[in-house]
């Protein structure tokens, strides 16, 4: 019976039906309307007029889901390593940071669940219907399909409808189509085709829409989830969630950590087995070393770097409501926004004019007012029903924008008002397409009308030019029609309007007989000023922009080629086009296309998931009911914060707290350099840790007593995995940023080099650090490999190690402030967090060696002002040696 049955072969498309065969196919009657135990029968065949709420896991299993992940798995087993070690303060630390991602996890899954709340509660109003010959206002929870609605101005649809009565009724649909304009509603219209737009379909009413002007009558044809509204709210709620690029790269990460953890422990115990070391020692070495392979501290590290960004983002008017949404900005690389108030300004302005004495204008500071403009402006204002005060307006935005045009020429409306009070009027019907109202003026009268222009010209026996009335000519109609039509072909809506002075009231009747033409307006959804640049900006930085609306496509690629996303008419096509075709056509075919006009939510989701399917990383813009499922489908949702609803802000990642298309920009620059941050600490912690395990390899191969005992290895962990990791995990922006493409797709940590420099790093530093060991043996007089020496020997080469692996990691943090840009271009002071972080680290050092207790604890000497300069020696090589690299890179790329 639906008209929203998802089925095309068991759709009904009312649209298509007349009155008559609707009401019969609907088994109602139109005058008395249902009964009420009919009422009550078809309430408990098709179920309540509401949204079905979503089945929401509870708290505890949504917790637990949350801690269903390989990196999560890793630190679990370090907690446990750890415990094991007697490192119970390093355990709670790490159980502590599991916790409240999960809490933050938890949390973020019921604000996205809140979406299908905010939709049932928008689908709720009071509605009037005709039961029992009686007309009753009903809760429209107990709206049935064949319920007799009555609407009129004010009033929220309660269902989806068939007209089957309207009277100049018009409804405002921009939450469901993206159509700023309030749609015309005709009753008797039939339509021959069965898949149009729903901006298109004049005879029917959708639920959660609201009627701005006129009355009418509608028979319900869907009920909760069967209404187009019911189809977003069940697309929201498909579980179909995917994860950010991060939390992919973090989670892999995770895996093979574990792996490699693992590995480890096996291989170097296999090892010391075959040489015949003391089982129990090596024991607790492989596995102190298999925690220092595992940076547990990562999660907290990218925690702290996403909550600094979100911080900052919050600062520009970016609130992100899920923290890696953060990174996945920064690989964005389609911008897919809806037009109608994230583009455009969502209020239609009067961009031009025309009257036979000034020829088509443009409204700007320098507009000439002749007598003519002033008598045209006046006009409108006058047969008008909309009110614009202080910024607040009622009625419908085409009346409003010619009330601002006044405005705009510093015509005073209120002294018109006072001095022309209307005494009656001919409303607006959608046959005769004009309205016109009579005024009172002094002693005299003077009648108004407006409409469409190819109406109102029937009506005109005069025009107005250069001060005079003189008869209507051919050569005038002419004139008229090409500046209208040149209007339209800038896709403004035009709009004529004519007058008459009379000496005396006339009838209603003789209101719209020979009247005099004064000239037509052209009016648009005008785009906002900022977003030139940032579309430009965008371009540059490998980002395109896709506009996607429920507008006619002649505006929208008007709008499109203002502001640089078009430019050539192949490259917008509609939703009707998009039906035509299969999915896997609209990918194949979906690189071509800038713009997408006439489209409804499920074109929306379609077209996001067709640009996803050819690898990009897609972001999408709205603000309206309409949006919310491909917000929800994209890989960021982006809402409007002022002029957003609660659905859509509910469904989106990102929130514009100034409605404004450049803060996604600079939201992508901060994600680009949040992402880099992020990167920068991950792979300082791999480079580190492969230098311990290549360190104790290397030695336990070659059969070196060991180089660091388990205690030392923790502590050099806990000490790289917190101080530099993090201050370089707030590392100023670059602001080369946004003249870099996007990344890849399957980019990943190791990408361009970086795994390259992860291995040669670590290397590097192990083998320093077995220098450093060896050389301690060495300056007391012994072999390494020798037997039975002295423990305060074994002490003194390990002190050595210790102080040049960590000496090595602090000194190389530097380095990796940016993956070519020089330290001594970059700076070492521009980053004060980790020239403090490092500063503190060496301190640290410093107590370890020189507090009794402390030195005792790790097993370690304290050493003299020789020693630490042949470490500081060895220290600082990794660092110049990266240095030298990056200027032979450079020099390359030149």
């Amino acid at each position: 019976m639906t008209n929203t049955d998802t089925s095309k072969d068991n759709i009904t498309f009312f649209h298509a039906k007349s009155v008559d065969e609707s009401i019969e196919m609907l088994k109602t009657n139109r005058s008395s309307g249902l009964s009420e135990n009919e009422a009550q029968q078809r309430l408990s065949a098709y179920g309540p007029n509401q949204l079905k709420a979503q089945n929401r896991k509870s708290i505890f299993k949504m917790f637990l889901a949350q801690l269903r992940d390989a990196l999560i798995y890793v630190l679990f087993a370090a907690v446990v390593i750890t415990m094991f070690m007697g490192e119970y303060l390093d355990g709670i630390i790490i159980i502590i940071v599991i916790l409240i991602n999960a809490t933050l996890g938890v949390i973020q899954e019921i604000r996205a669940g809140n979406a299908i709340e905010a939709l049932r509660k928008m689908a709720t109003p009071k509605a009037l219907v005709k039961r029992d010959n009686q007309v009753k206002e009903i809760g429209s929870e107990n709206i049935v399909p064949g319920d007799i609605v009555i609407l009129d101005a004010g009033r929220y649809i309660p269902a989806d409808l068939r007209l089957v009565e309207s009277a100049n009724l018009q409804i405002d649909e921009s939450a469901l189509t993206g159509e700023s304009v309030a749609a015309e509603k005709d009753a008797f219209a039939v339509f021959s085709e069965d898949y149009i737009p729903l901006g298109d379909r004049d005879n029917t009413a959708y639920m959660s829409t609201l009627v701005t002007y006129g009355r009418g009558i509608g028979v319900v044809t869907g009920t909760g989830a069967d209404t187009e509204i019911g189809k977003i709210a069940g697309i929201l709620s498909q579980d179909d969630e995917t994860k950010t690029p991060l939390e992919i790269r973090l989670d892999q990460l995770g895996k093979t950590l574990g792996k490699a953890a693992l590995a480890i422990c096996v291989l170097i115990f296999i090892i010391s087995f075959f040489q015949g070391r003391d089982l129990t020692e090596m024991f607790l070495t492989s596995v102190s070393l298999a925690v220092a392979a595992i940076p547990e501290g990562l999660a907290a590290i990218v925690a702290v770097v996403l909550s600094i960004g979100v911080t900052k983002m919050a600062k520009q008017n970016a609130i992100i409501k899920r923290l890696p949404a953060v990174e996945t900005l920064g690989s964005v690389n389609i911008v897919c926004s809806d037009k109608t108030g994230t583009l455009t300004q969502n209020k239609m302005t009067v961009q031009e004019f025309f009257t036979f004495t000034d020829k088509t204008q443009k409204i700007d500071d320098k507009t000439y007012l002749s007598a003519e403009a002033h008598l045209l402006s006046s006009a409108m204002v006058l047969a008008s029903d909309a009110t614009l005060e202080n910024g607040d307006s009622t009625g419908d935005p085409t009346e409003i924008a010619l009330l601002q045009l006044a405005d705009n020429l510093k015509i005073d409306r209120k002294d018109l008002w006072s001095s022309q009070p209307r005494i009656d009027e001919q409303a607006f019907d959608s046959k005769r397409k004009m309205m016109s109202t009579l005024h009172q003026q002094e002693d005299k009268f003077m009648l108004y009308a407006k409409g469409a222009i190819d109406s109102l010209i029937l009506k005109c026996k005069h025009v107005v030019e250069d001060g005079e009335i003189i008869p209507l000519t051919d050569t005038h109609k002419t004139i008229l029609t090409h500046a209208a039509d040149a209007m339209s072909d800038k896709a403004l809506r035009t709009l004529a309007v004519a007058y008459k002075p009379l000496e005396k009231q006339i009838d209603r009747e003789d209101f719209e007989k020979n009247l005099v033409m004064i000239g037509v307006v052209g009016m648009i959804d005008p785009p906002r000023e900022e977003v030139n640049d940032s579309i430009a900006t965008a371009k540059e930085a490998g980002i395109s922009t896709i506009m996607i609306t429920g507008d006619h496509k002649n505006t929208a690629l008007a709008i499109a080629k203002k502001l640089g996303i078009a430019s050539e008419r192949s490259e917008a096509t509609t939703g009707a086009a998009i039906d035509n075709m299969p999915q896997e056509e609209l990918e194949s075919h979906i690189g071509e296309y800038k713009v997408f006009a006439r489209v409804s939510p499920e074109h929306k989701v379609n077209i996001v998931k067709a640009f996803r399917a050819k690898g990009n990383i897609v972001s999408m813009t709205g603000d309206g009911v309409n949006d919310a499922p491909s917000l929800h489908a994209a890989d960021i949702g982006v809402a409007m914060g002022i002029e957003g609803t609660d659905v859509a802000k509910n469904a989106s990642d990102m929130i514009l707290a100034d409605d404004n298309f450049s803060t996604i920009i600079v939201a992508i620059e901060q994600g680009r350099n949040i992402y880099n941050n992020i990167k920068k600490s991950v792979v300082f912690l791999l480079a580190c840790n492969v230098g311990e395990v290549i360190t104790m390899l290397v030695a336990i191969g070659v059969g070196l007593p060991i180089p660091l005992i388990a205690t030392q290895l923790l502590w050099i962990n806990l000490l790289t995995d917190t101080l530099p990791a993090v201050a370089l995990g707030m590392d100023p922006g670059d602001k080369d940023v946004m003249r870099e493409k996007p990344r890849p797709l399957n980019d990943n940590f190791f990408s361009h080099g970086a795994g390259r420099r992860i291995i040669l790093a670590g290397i590097l530093i192990g083998l320093l650090t077995i220098v450093a060991f060896v050389g301690g043996y060495q300056a007391k007089g012994y072999s390494p490999f020798a037997d039975n020496i002295p423990e305060n020997i074994h002490e003194y080469a390990r002190t050595l190690a210790f102080l040049t692996i960590i000496g090595c990691q602090l000194f190389y943090s530097f380095s990796f402030r940016h993956a070519y840009k020089s330290i001594f271009r970059v700076g070492f002071f521009s980053n004060r967090y980790l020239f403090g972080a490092v500063v503190i680290g060496l301190l640290l050092q410093l107590i370890v060696l020189y507090v009794p207790f402390m030195t005792a604890a790790f097993k370690l000497q304290a050493v003299g002002i020789q020693e630490w300069l042949a470490v500081f020696g060895l220290s600082i090589i990794p660092l110049l040696a990266n240095e030298i690299v990056k200027v032979f890179a450079i020099s390359r790329q030149q």
